[in-house]
């Protein structure tokens, strides 16, 4: 791997934890991770609406109409060692739902998916970063019930 920078500054970037009508989630594998599970999602266009690049990125990628309920999680990947890339990001990730669960890989970024619940998710292979989204919307939906 090149460690060289190619960067002057960290990029926004946008992720869906995306919830089909049976409450699971889709993880995807994809080259840039390794082995490990994470999830869908890209780079916000200039002049782009990160709400609106999230379901762009979506469609693109997995082929998939999602609408964004809220922003779930901001982090900041300085130099992740799972990431193909030696790069700086900033993660906006949303958690969002769709009403399909018929996904269509684009065959270029997104090798595997997966529908799961977040439960089951945790006891899956997932880059650090999915792993801290998927807690975030499981603590977020037991401060619910807790109500």
């Amino acid at each position: 791997m090149d460690l060289a920078l190619v960067q002057n500054y960290p990029e926004a970037t946008v992720g869906a934890l995306i919830l089909n009508g049976k409450g699971e989630i889709l993880l995807v594998r994809s080259y840039k991770w390794g082995t490990k599970y994470t999830v869908p999602g890209g780079h916000i266009e200039l002049g782009e609406r990160s709400e609106t690049a999230v379901k762009r990125e979506i469609r693109e990628e997995v082929g998939l109409e999602v609408e964004p309920v809220r922003l779930l999680l901001v982090q900041e990947a300085i130099y992740p060692a799972d990431y193909i890339k030696h790069e700086h990001y900033i993660f906006l990730d949303y958690l969002c739902r769709t009403n399909s669960s018929e996904v269509k890989l684009d065959g270029k970024e997104i090798q595997e998916y997966v529908w799961t619940t977040p439960n089951a998710a945790l006891q899956m292979e997932l880059e650090s970063f999915t792993r801290n989204l998927v807690e975030a919307y499981m603590r977020g939906e037991s401060a619910k019930k807790e109500r």
